[in-house]
């Protein structure tokens, strides 16, 4: 059985607007583990696999959806047993016996809402859209329309990647950014069909009104997509009991089948 608690927000022209807050008491070590989740790696497919995991051990997870920086601050703090994040951890974080453990690897998907007609860009036009160089589609080849940005917070995985991989950490701009990584789904299919985004492929499987783009002719299908993310497990100190077992059953053949049905990679890679 899961717990879950989602607090989600945008924020526009530096306003925050909360959208929902759902409040949850804190977990204890008896109530079952403790999971703080990438919202990224939630949405990519933790939403089934949990159950999954309680099905076959009868370990209940008590669950907390946040930012990968997030989670991993809440296993430093005790607050949490195990985190997932999409980013791997700074040695300031080994200083403080945190272990890492890679299990999947996803393409960093360029999305837009299925109506824009541009379907390919090029790496260069996707900097110069994401740094304000380009404001217009018809400038990368596409119809007479303003492109309009919507980042994830700066303390997400998704951004943090995207900034790293695509930008080579080049001073980005936007019109909106949500607080949560995922939020950036619901903010492409509500916004006019000329907005941007980035977010891991497999977390938008079910919202059939958004694409990926394909960079310089590769779609994030192709084994030479340039933009992957890794997903880690980070628990303090090496895994043992509950939390042990919550590690191996995601790298079990169970665990690996539901990373495949995603179309994710498994680490190591098959």
């Amino acid at each position: 059985m899961q717990k879950v608690i989602h607090i989600s927000s945008l924020i526009v022209a530096g306003l925050l607007v909360l959208w929902t807050i759902v409040p949850l008491t804190a977990a204890t070590a008896d109530q079952g583990l403790r999971y703080s989740c990438s919202a990224q790696i939630y949405e990519a497919f933790e939403n089934v696999r949990l159950d999954a995991f309680t099905k076959e051990t009868g370990i209940p997870v008590d669950l907390f959806v946040a930012s990968s920086n997030s989670c991993v601050y809440r296993v430093m703090q005790d607050m949490t047993d195990v985190a997932s994040t999409t980013r791997a951890i700074y040695q300031r974080h080994k200083d403080h016996w945190l272990v890492e453990t890679p299990f999947c690897k996803d393409p960093l998907a360029v999305i837009t809402h299925k109506a824009l007609s541009v379907n390919n860009i090029s790496t260069g036009q996707l900097r110069q859209i994401f740094s304000g160089g380009i404001t217009n589609w018809k400038e990368a080849g596409g119809p007479d329309l303003p492109i309009t940005l919507v980042v994830p917070a700066y303390d997400t995985g998704a951004n943090k990647n995207f900034r790293r991989l695509v930008m080579r950490h080049k001073e980005t701009t936007y019109d909106y950014i949500t607080y949560k990584s995922t939020r950036v789904l619901e903010a492409i299919e509500r916004l006019p069909a000329g907005a941007i985004s980035y977010i891991s492929r497999a977390a938008m499987i079910t919202h059939p009104d958004i694409k990926a783009l394909s960079i310089n002719d590769q779609k994030p299908s192709d084994d030479s997509y340039p933009y992957y993310q890794i997903f880690y497990m980070v628990t303090k100190g090496e895994p043992t009991g509950s939390t042990k077992l919550f590690i191996d059953f995601i790298k079990s053949e169970k665990g690996r089948a539901l990373i495949k049905e995603r179309g994710m990679l498994c680490c190591p890679e098959d």
